[in-house]
């Protein structure tokens, strides 16, 4: 950071888990959300709160304005693939599906967003991950063509735990 930079800017990046796969269990998410914690904290991010369910990740991050917001979340991609695989938890590969979002908050808003991503258990029992990232960008006026859209399969988790 330069001399007589100032900045504040709070960033919400969601991404989904290749073809949706119900990986993330929840006796590996705490491991994978530290991990992926530490990534945003080693690309000089502050990294307020990693989150999500069996297919899909919230994080919330006081963003650092020296890195770009696709190289970072590139990296934390990469690398928690490569952690995920190295743990042998999986019969085939972990990957991540293609894209995501970035959301951009102010501070007044940060407790409620965090709370947000805190309960994503709880709000998946009644919203799908779809209805939850459609109404993301329609939130935003984000305009988006669905065949652009991650791979939304029939949402039949919300009768399942997750």
């Amino acid at each position: 950071m330069k001399p007589g930079v100032f900045t504040q800017l709070y960033i919400h990046l969601v991404f989904a888990v290749r073809y949706r796969e119900r990986l993330l269990r929840k006796e590996i998410r705490s491991e994978v959300f530290k991990y992926v914690s530490g990534i945003i904290t080693n690309r000089k991010h502050k990294s307020i709160i990693v989150n999500g369910v069996f297919d899909h990740i919230h994080i919330l991050i006081g963003f650092n304005p020296i890195d770009k917001i696709s190289d970072l979340v590139g990296c934390i991609k990469k690398e928690s693939s490569v952690f995920i695989n190295s743990k042998g938890w999986f019969n085939g590969k972990f990957h991540w599906q293609d894209g995501y979002g970035a959301f951009s908050y102010s501070r007044s808003q940060l407790d409620r967003v965090y709370n947000y991503i805190l309960n994503q258990e709880q709000h998946h029992r009644k919203k799908s991950f779809k209805e939850e990232y459609v109404g993301l960008l329609e939130k935003f006026a984000i305009e988006y063509d669905d065949k652009f859209l991650f791979e939304f399969f029939d949402d039949l988790y919300l009768k399942v735990n997750t």
